[in-house]
């Protein structure tokens, strides 16, 4: 009886010790997936009216899904937002081309931040926006190709791809995002046993859509299908996870890096209801994005959260996960997500901000307040934005606005990095095409 009291009281003496050295210790692997032009409307956990996404609701429930995550709503600013942790005034990374000039010696990406604290990483996928490759930029391992939307090698753009450095064909009948799916495979049974971070950024389901290795002969609904398939590949590499015994070590984020994309919004539909706005908008359908993560375990399964997620917050909560510190000297405008991940008590973020070219806006819960000055009720959000007309506003209403101007003159993006391209925030050549078209019509 004595002994086992004393071995009563030593085990739990030495219990919070041991609990408070396993956070210390666990140090996960982070698997941040990033689809293409694929908004909340093609969702099926988020109510989506013509698209079902199996695999990522399984994967919604296991964790949690975010209603209000936001991002730059073109590719090229968000990706950069992603992956600095900063605003675009701050990097000049404001529009598609001014990306392309972000330079490795001024800032660091996720996977410089990740490396002092013993993460290999690799990136997949989407590259074409930055510049030189993304090794230059701390990545261990990539595999990348030219472009957007890369599917076949009938597509010109896709006749090739390159691995580490590699230039290989790709050839007849092979599925290039079964190929990405392989290398992302074969990297984490390589590193299965450090930490790693992989930045998977899908080809769906951004255009060109061409039927899938799954589409019947007969398919009228491509883009369906290609919904589909990036709803099972997400659902293979889960299954990839546990048959390597890493899913309990593994934080999974899926993220899309836009709304849907022009000419599907119409499609895209929740309850019946269009989101208000596009890719490409400073609207809601623009920069309104899904986010699932998922943590056996340590993130709450089944929990839905209306807290505001600016994309600008991967960064940091990465940091803290992984245990590293944050760039030096750098302001980090994103905000660490970890506590409340694990479901610990954490005052959310009160405002998201977004950049595309020189129009920007600072949002909260209900209220929405641009680069000119102008106010708007988000109470019907994601469907309608209410322009609030001057004189008009109400106790709530000018609360607000005084919330939401204190932010931005906090953040004072007209005092950094100035846009100097199109205000669609679109590459040159792209403005130039689309003149052209109007011209000869």
């Amino acid at each position: 009886m004595h002994l086992r009291f004393l071995a009563c009281v030593l085990a739990l003496a030495l219990a919070p010790l041991a609990r408070s050295a396993a956070p210390a210790a666990a140090k996960p692997n982070i698997l941040f997936i990033l689809a293409d032009d694929y908004g909340i409307g093609e969702v099926g956990c988020y109510g989506s009216d013509h698209y079902r996404t199996p695999n990522l609701d399984a994967l919604a429930r296991g964790g949690t899904r975010y209603t209000h995550a936001f991002t730059i709503s073109l590719c090229g600013p968000s990706r950069a937002q992603i992956l600095t942790g900063r605003y675009g005034f701050r990097t000049g990374g404001s529009n598609q081309d001014a990306v392309g000039e972000i330079s490795p010696r001024k800032e660091k990406l996720i996977p410089t931040v990740l490396k002092p604290a013993g993460y290999v990483s690799t990136m997949i996928g989407k590259w074409s926006q930055f510049s030189l490759q993304p090794s230059d930029f701390g990545f261990d391992e990539y595999l990348r190709y030219a472009g957007s939307g890369a599917y076949w090698n009938t597509q010109p753009k896709v006749r090739t791809y390159v691995v580490n450095g590699e230039t290989r064909p790709l050839r007849d009948r092979e599925y290039l995002p079964d190929l990405m799916h392989q290398h992302l495979v074969d990297f984490m049974t390589r590193h299965r046993d450090r930490p790693f971070y992989a930045h998977y950024s899908l080809s769906h389901v951004h255009g060109d859509i061409l039927p899938t290795p799954d589409s019947a002969p007969d398919s009228k609904d491509h883009y369906g299908d290609n919904v589909r398939y990036m709803d099972k590949l997400v659902g293979k590499l889960m299954a990839e996870l546990d048959r390597l015994q890493l899913r309990e070590k593994t934080i999974v984020l899926f993220f899309g890096d836009n709304g849907t994309g022009n000419g599907r919004a119409d499609r895209a539909t929740i309850g019946g209801r269009q989101l208000a706005g596009a890719k490409g908008s400073v609207l809601e359908g623009g920069g309104r994005v899904p986010l699932i993560v998922s943590w056996p375990g340590v993130v709450p399964a089944g929990r839905v959260s209306a807290d505001l997620v600016d994309s600008s917050d991967f960064l940091p909560t990465f940091a803290e996960l992984a245990g590293a510190p944050l760039p030096a000297n750098t302001v980090i405008d994103g905000r660490s997500l970890a506590a409340q991940l694990r479901g610990e008590k954490s005052g959310p973020r009160s405002w998201v901000f977004h950049q595309l070219a020189r129009n920007w806006y600072v949002r909260e819960a209900g209220w929405k307040l641009n680069q000119a000055g102008e106010l708007f009720d988000l109470s019907d959000a994601p469907f309608v934005e209410k322009p609030v007309p001057a004189g008009s506003e109400t106790p709530a209403a000018l609360a607000a606005r005084r919330r939401l101007a204190a932010a931005l003159a906090e953040l004072n993006p007209a005092g950094g990095i100035p846009d100097t391209g199109d205000e669609s925030g679109r590459h040159a050549k792209n403005v130039e095409e689309r003149k052209k078209k109007g011209r000869n019509q």
